[in-house]
């Protein structure tokens, strides 16, 4: 065909030249966009009279919708839904950050709106559904989908190297080539065989094509998918077309749909669809050609010339006529074809014959016999082995006493579950032995053997009492982990917190040593923590108090009380703006991301929560109360199988119902921080019928439906049009922190980085903006 010969020339070239920029294929230059019973086509055109700009062209059929673009605006990248055409502005002087606007619009145009959802890192590919866009993000090829979707970070892989969007569902190839999908959509179970290196959606299916060329679909589709070896695919809803490797198109679906006769012949480059609308543009001239209904059929060309791929703008003179630039490290107009690198033009040479059946069957044979003689030598050594092992860990155990997992602190009697309610204190305090326990005394000991404390100050605690008046109640500022927190002045002058383990006379002696042992293991998880840590937003411990008697911490002391009196009991506070808020929430976000990724090993919290977090003289947010923390597993998608411990109203369900323990149940708790910072309300209210309810169950819906004005903080003046942006990234990021499962929800360095960007979208300079990952609705 007279295809072949220049698409094998240009299908090599790509694959050469994906080496070098792995991404550039994934940019679309048409969109389709259906609303009632309109079609708006649109695409990239070329400059006339410049090189520096790729300008966007729209017809509508029938007409009556026009895009009010701007002629100066350059895109990159459009794509099309119902009732939608958003477009990635590029940008030549920061080729690493993009700008995503979309128009909404109705019939005939009218209720026309115009919005930036996305102003962040570089996107390296941007795909429509019918309702929504994805893309994803350059460099770490993160997926983001604007309104927000529950498949951004959850049930879909990250990581990915190309995505498909359909009705409700994203599908896209991993690195290495696998299948992931999320959304309505079940994944490609009859797919995961193969290396995949294009996909695309439709509706209510998916195909991709395998680094063969050959082409598999799941999901609920019409018709029989053609045989044969593909480059691209495009489909649409009950219907599909294909890209074949020798640039000629074929088509399938409902009622025996097919393409056009009068296109059987012609040699395409790339090809796009929405619904029943399909395009493709001609190899030869790049003029686009639309079919799919009666309107196309009669007229199939829509535009004269169209960009067949994204255009960049490093290189505009090294375009080479019909198949893209030649110089890979600028950037110039390159082919669209949807597929990455994992692509292999077609075996020039036919596969080597086959071996006969029966040398094949004898050559298995052979090999068979020796794996099987291995596999049952190494198990019968193997269960030899464990049976040994067995016995001599059995003896030891009885002999020495063996205590397998420690479960950290543990609260209620025969429950092991610590549960508080704001702040309040869950348990009194018992007498303490003469001596102290034997789990105390191991502890201090392996900590002083290590070091680690020998920065802290060991306090007399008759010092201690005279910094605190005797520990009067009108010095007692707050309640902790494992005891009341006073406030205190030492003889140099210098304000301090001290925290000390009460006495009560309560409990039988039975029960009362259990909790003498958890309050020892609690001030010992807090001593061991902060003496081998330092960050500027983590509470300072200075030193301890420990005799036969008393078990005493000392701390900086914060000037500013907690966040939890800020937001819930003083009627007036600094913290009365959102910026303030935002700038709070960021401080203890690095707090905790310092407690996960920096501390070696890890520091799981394990009782975040509003009270918690304190506020120095210069309003500098600090993350305090380790008197639950644990030392971590070093991988971070690894959990602790312990008892549940923490707050009501904070804890991880994940943790609570399944006992397994991770740095992504800090995450949670965050998340309920950011809800109360948000909304004003406790972890745990009463709503206007006096039942209790949390305030996740409160917040999130209104989140999921972009009306989180619903429910801000009432005190706090509106979001100025600087703040909005971060509220609405604040609110997503909460959302996504609160999620069920934990493998789900962001790590704490994504926390702290989104807080960031939130920050910096409230500075009043329009240069300053944030650049949006979460985006908005469309």
């Amino acid at each position: 065909m007279a295809c072949d010969l220049f698409n094998l020339h240009l299908f090599s070239y790509l694959i050469f030249l994906s080496s070098f920029i792995p991404f550039v294929f994934s940019l679309s230059t048409v969109s389709i966009s259906e609303v009632s019973n309109q079609t708006l086509v649109c695409a990239l055109t070329p400059a006339r009279d410049t090189k520096q700009h790729s300008f966007l062209n729209c017809s509508s059929f029938p007409g009556g919708i026009q895009i009010p673009s701007n002629p100066s605006t350059s895109f990159s990248a459009i794509v099309g839904g119902e009732g939608f055409l958003c477009g990635l502005i590029s940008l030549p002087r920061s080729p690493t950050s993009s700008t995503l606007v979309c128009w909404r619009f109705l019939v005939n145009g009218t209720n026309m709106s115009y919005k930036r959802v996305y102003h962040d890192l570089a996107l390296s590919q941007l795909e429509a559904g019918k309702s929504f866009a994805c893309g994803l993000i350059n460099v770490t090829n993160r997926l983001e989908c604007w309104p927000r979707r529950k498949f951004n970070s959850s049930s879909i892989a990250q990581g990915l190297s190309s995505i498909a969007v359909g009705e409700d569902f994203v599908c896209g190839i991993s690195e290495s080539g696998s299948i992931t999908c999320g959304g309505s959509i079940n994944n490609a179970f009859a797919c995961l065989k193969e290396k995949y290196c294009a996909i695309a959606a439709g509706f209510r299916h998916a195909c991709a094509i395998n680094s063969h060329h050959g082409m598999c679909c799941w999901g609920s589709m019409a018709g029989e998918k053609p045989e044969g070896k593909f480059i691209s695919m495009a489909l649409g809803e009950n219907r599909g077309c294909a890209l074949r490797t020798d640039a000629t198109i074929v088509c399938w679906g409902q009622d025996n749909f097919s393409l056009p006769e009068r296109l059987k012949e012609t040699c395409f480059i790339a090809i796009e669809a929405k619904i029943n609308v399909f395009c493709g543009v001609e190899r030869s001239n790049w003029s686009l050609y639309c079919w799919g209904n009666e309107i196309f059929n009669s007229n199939l060309l829509v535009f004269e010339k169209v960009l067949p791929g994204p255009r960049r703008n490093d290189c505009p003179d090294a375009i080479l006529e019909r198949s893209g630039g030649s110089c890979p490290q600028c950037q110039n107009i390159f082919p669209h074809s949807k597929s990455n690198s994992n692509c292999t033009p077609p075996p020039a040479v036919p596969p080597p014959t086959p071996e006969p059946r029966q040398e094949r069957r004898r050559r298995c044979n052979k090999w068979s016999d020796k794996i099987i003689a291995f596999f049952v030598v190494g198990c019968g050594g193997s269960l030899v082995l464990l049976l040994v092992i067995g016995f001599f860990l059995f003896k030891y155990c009885k002999c020495r006493g063996c205590r397998i997992h420690d479960s950290g602190r543990l609260d209620g009697a025969g429950t092991g579950a610590h549960v508080e309610q704001d702040g309040a204190p869950s348990r009194p305090q018992v007498p303490r032995t003469e001596q102290a326990s034997p789990v105390l005394e191991k502890r201090l000991s392996e900590l002083a053997s290590m070091g680690n404390a020998g920065h802290l100050e060991v306090f007399s605690f008759q010092v201690l009492l005279k910094a605190t008046n005797n520990f009067s109640r009108d010095k007692k500022i707050g309640t902790g982990s494992f005891g009341s927190v006073y406030q205190g002045t030492l003889d140099d002058g210098c304000e301090v917190a001290i925290k000390r383990a009460e006495i009560s006379n309560t409990y039988s002696y039975s029960v009362g040593t259990r909790r003498q042992e958890d309050r020892d293991v609690a001030f010992i998880n807090e001593l061991e923590s902060l003496s081998r840590i330092h960050h500027k937003n983590l509470v300072e411990l200075l030193g301890f108090c420990e005799d036969s008697n008393e078990l005493v911490l000392v701390y900086e002391y914060m000037n500013n009380g907690t966040l939890h009196d800020h937001l819930h009991k003083l009627e007036s506070s600094p913290l009365m703006s959102w910026t303030a808020r935002i700038k709070v929430a960021l401080d203890a976000a690095r707090g905790v991301e310092y407690l996960h990724r920096y501390a070696v090993p890890p520091i799981i919290h394990r009782d975040i929560k509003s009270s918690n977090i304190l506020l120095d003289s210069t309003w500098t947010a600090k993350v305090s109360d380790f008197g639950l923390s644990l030392m971590g597993p070093e991988d971070e998608k690894s959990h602790l199988s312990l008892l549940a411990a923490g707050t009501v109203g904070y804890m991880d369900p994940e943790y609570y119902i399944l006992q397994q323990l991770s740095t992504k149940s800090d995450v949670y708790s965050f998340g309920v921080v950011l809800m109360e910072i948000l909304s004003g309300y406790k972890a745990i209210h009463k709503n206007e019928n006096g039942v209790h309810r949390n305030v996740v169950d409160l917040v999130v819906p209104y989140i999921v439906q972009e009306e989180i004005h619903r429910v801000l903080d009432s005190r706090v003046p509106p979001p100025t049009p600087f703040e909005i942006e971060a509220v609405i990234r604040t609110g997503y990021l909460a959302a996504d922190c609160v999620t069920l499962e934990g493998r789900d929800r962001p790590s704490m360095t994504d926390v702290a980085s989104s807080l960031d960007r939130a920050l910096a979208a409230c500075l009043p300079h329009p240069s300053s903006l944030s650049r949006s990952t979460t985006g908005s609705s469309i």
